[in-house]
């Protein structure tokens, strides 16, 4: 009973921390796991630069990219608690407060970024405000924004045509059950890896490959220690920016709204720098000698879909609903 007072005393002096920042110096700790040259490195970036000139200087933000605060699990957990105001990352990383969040992350979901964005905007799309309800009621954190990294893709040290290729081989997951669930349907051996320690387990074999979108491979240079890229897009991936509640109801209205338009902006300028980027990193990763596989050089992206589909939806039956919703959003 004492340790659990202790727990919550600690927690509610954290929150007060934060809340009384926001209130007077109005400065938020934003944390993310983004590495330097990434889009979601420069959304963050980007979106402090906007709230300290949309709000005259009244809120400002200090961005701790790279894990500075910890991993996914740990900046989850601080900002909670209200010790990290704010931060963002993959739906899924919530689902450890509302498990159904992670919908918003399931693969072959998306027609495209365009969509992705529609389907997770937390002022229109009925299905993240229903989860928001109950993010906020469970775990005092809410969904203010998102952002488009682009379509998640393969890459390799051997040539992936369809899941057969990667039949009982070591694959990084994200470490969240959705990944897990995912490299599963691509039939392979799901050994949770963070991002923070991928290169190194690419490197030494502790995993053969991976996925992510381009820029994230590129930024991390994983061209150094894979040779192959299957263009699967089983992922339009979208982060999640997430605050505080009580850091947040602490904010003036006015201050709110402000932040708000600015993390809608960088949303979808995140569209268009991604989009526009894919082609030309296409060819960059070619230049550092890797070996780029479409449907055109015998791609079974079909397989893909239907296989890892099945997997999730044996695996989160509960998701339906949400997909259902995600797929009638315009």
């Amino acid at each position: 009973m004492f340790h659990t007072r202790i727990l919550k005393l600690l927690a509610a002096t954290a929150v007060a921390v934060g809340v009384a920042a926001s209130a007077h110096a109005a400065e938020l700790r934003y944390a993310h796991v983004g590495a330097e040259g990434d889009i979601q490195t420069i959304f963050a970036t980007e979106a402090a630069t906007g709230i300290a000139e949309a709000t005259s200087d009244a809120v400002t933000v200090q961005v701790y990219p790279a894990s500075q605060l910890g991993g996914v699990a740990e900046m989850v957990d601080g900002v909670r608690m209200g010790s990290i105001s704010m931060g963002h990352h993959d739906f899924a990383s919530l689902a450890r407060i509302v498990p159904e969040v992670a919908a918003f992350n399931a693969p072959f979901i998306y027609r495209d970024g365009a969509h992705a964005l529609a389907a997770t905007d937390p002022q229109t799309s009925p299905a993240l405000q229903a989860i928001n309800e109950k993010l906020v009621a469970e775990g005092g954190v809410r969904i203010i924004g998102r952002i488009y990294r682009g379509a998640r893709h393969i890459s390799s040290n051997f040539e992936v045509k369809s899941p057969e290729d990667l039949a009982g081989k070591p694959f990084r997951a994200v470490p969240l059950d959705l990944w897990v669930s995912m490299v599963k349907g691509f039939g392979a051996t799901p050994t949770p890896v963070e991002v923070a320690e991928l290169p190194t387990a690419l490197m030494t074999g502790l995993v053969v490959g991976q996925e992510n979108p381009l820029t994230m491979i590129t930024a991390n240079k994983l061209y150094e220690v894979q040779s192959h890229i299957a263009m699967t897009g089983h992922m339009q991936a979208v982060l999640a920016v997430f605050v505080n509640e009580e850091v947040w109801q602490g904010l003036e209205e006015e201050q709110r709204q402000a932040i708000t338009e600015v993390l809608e902006r960088e949303a979808q300028e995140s569209l268009v720098m991604a989009t526009e980027s894919e082609v030309e990193l296409v060819e960059e990763v070619k230049g550092h000698g890797m070996t780029v596989i479409t449907e055109a050089e015998g791609l079974d992206l079909e397989a893909f879909r239907t296989q890892v589909l099945e997997q999730i939806r044996a695996d989160f039956p509960s998701y339906e609903t949400y997909i259902e919703q995600i797929a009638a959003v315009e």
